[in-house]
């Protein structure tokens, strides 16, 4: 498909709204351009005219041509030109393909702190009304977007102007899924790294642990994620749990989670180091309990196993379970899904955290992908949500927090559900960008969040266990900048801590 730009600013949005609709297809982008050939042709514009400024998005393909224009006032707000914009290239994109993605024209990650902002502005029920017409989000996701934001609410107020939560990230696995795109090495092809890694990580967190004393900050939550932080053999994660024992006052802590993914990384051995260290949450993650999906995404585990994990996980004493699911895997009925999700009712964890699956580029499924279109997986993904969202409540789960990723099957979302004071409060911290989020190891990424303004600061690791390493001097030098931000907070008195 081809995107064609002349007048505006918008290539971001317009690109993103094309993508929702063909999400398998490469969007080109030509900015000053009216004019091009292709199979699928859209064209968005902006020029001046008599009365203000003149809008147009057209669209040509082997159906033929369309086209939608306004003419807007002077004066009109970027903001108002961009919504319009994609309302118009949204609607003809929809009559086009057949389909009418449920979250309109919302691109973002974070739909639940728009909802936020509006409310604030304008109160819940005209916040909840602009969220459907202006922008064409379904009632229905509007709705679970305003239960979720109540429930995030209560997690929220927790957390004070010198809070902060701590994520470390051991970017390891058995073995790579075909959905997976996250920075992470299959432990065969680099088990040789994994005790350097595992010494570096240690001295980060020792060094980040100085950095946050001096800053004078409060830790409400720490998450063991990755990868699969369980990967690491017993010795390794007694390790890192001790180190952060000893690095950091969890006297405020409300959470310790360490992601258990994959049940096949999980022993009893390991689950009473984590019991020892004071870990209070953790996530047991099937995706699915169909062998033959199992095998097609690359997992090495069946489902039986992870019924054993969880059975184990309880007989070590672990009181509040996540287990994930996906929505939308290659071969996956709405009949499985719900097999699966009517299992793990069953054993009656903590949370469920249902994902839709996501079409990242560098995930192996999309690479090999073979060209279906979103009306081929988007509609039965829809419906393993509907289902979803009709068992939770009535089993005790709320929504406590939501959020988008690009590319995702049928334009859906990830939503995390929980039993009431169960909730995981960093999933809640991380996506509503309420606080600071020290993140060590490969791949992390550190928000530094000004308490007393939207100020967002990020400070990057290197993506990749060998650079971790060779260049760890270079991590605590940038580790070093967390101070140095919290310093220029206080001096440019926008905020005391």
């Amino acid at each position: 498909m081809k995107l064609l730009i002349y007048g505006h600013s918008f290539h971001y949005e317009m690109e993103n709204l094309c993508r929702l609709f063909f999400h398998h297809q490469k969007i080109q982008v030509f900015e000053n351009c009216r004019e091009a050939q292709g199979e699928i042709v859209a064209i968005t514009g902006l020029e001046p005219c008599t009365e203000g400024q003149k809008l147009s998005v057209s669209l040509r393909t082997p159906k033929g041509f369309d086209e939608k224009t306004e003419i807007l006032p002077s004066g009109t707000s970027e903001g108002e030109i961009e919504r319009r914009m994609g309302i118009a290239l949204f609607s003809l994109l929809s009559a086009f393909c057949g389909i009418r993605p449920r979250w309109g024209i919302l691109t973002g990650v974070r739909p639940v702190k728009l909802l936020r902002s509006l409310t604030g502005q304008f109160g819940q029920e005209e916040a909840v009304r602009i969220l459907c017409e202006k922008y064409l989000v379904t009632p229905e996701k509007a709705e679970l977007s305003r239960k979720t934001m109540w429930n995030e609410g209560k997690i929220l107020e927790r957390s004070r102007p010198d809070s902060f939560s701590l994520y470390v990230s051991i970017p390891f696995c058995p073995t790579r899924c075909s959905y997976c795109s996250f920075v992470s090495s299959s432990v065969e092809k680099s088990m040789k790294l994994i005790p350097e890694y595992v010494d570096r990580l240690a001295e980060e967190l020792r060094f980040t642990g100085e950095v946050v004393k001096r800053c004078g900050l409060r830790l409400e939550s720490v998450y063991f994620g990755g990868g699969t932080p369980t990967t690491l053999s017993p010795e390794q994660m007694r390790l890192l749990l001790q180190t952060v024992r000893d690095s950091f006052d969890l006297t405020y802590c409300q959470e310790f989670t360490v992601e258990a993914g994959r049940p096949d990384t999980i022993t009893r051995e390991k689950l009473e180091v984590l019991r020892e260290a004071g870990v209070n949450r953790i996530s047991i993650n099937p995706q699915t309990l169909n062998d033959s999906v199992l095998q097609e995404i690359g997992r090495k585990h069946t489902a039986q196993e992870t019924l054993d994990a969880f059975f184990l996980a309880r007989e070590c004493g672990m009181e509040n379970i996540n287990m994930d699911l996906i929505a939308g895997l290659p071969s996956d009925t709405l009949e499985s899904f719900r097999n699966t999700l009517d299992t793990l009712l069953e054993l009656d964890p903590e949370s469920i955290t249902i994902h839709t699956l996501s079409l990242k580029r560098s995930a192996r499924i999309y690479q090999e992908e073979d060209g279906t279109t979103p009306e081929d997986d988007g509609a039965e993904a829809a419906e393993m949500l509907e289902y979803a969202g009709k068992v939770l409540p009535s089993a005790g789960y709320a929504p406590y927090y939501l959020y988008r990723q690009s590319r995702m099957v049928g334009n859906l979302e990830n939503t995390g559900w929980s039993k009431p004071g169960c909730e995981s409060p960093y999933n809640v911290y991380i996506m509503d960008e309420t606080h600071t989020i020290l993140a060590c190891g490969a791949g992390a990424a550190t928000k530094v969040k000004d308490p007393g303004s939207d100020r967002l600061e990020r400070i990057f690791n290197f993506k990749f266990p060998y650079e971790y390493i060779s260049r760890f001097h270079e991590i605590l030098e940038r580790k070093e900048k967390v101070e140095q931000l919290y310093g220029e907070f206080a001096d440019g008195n926008v905020s005391k801590i």
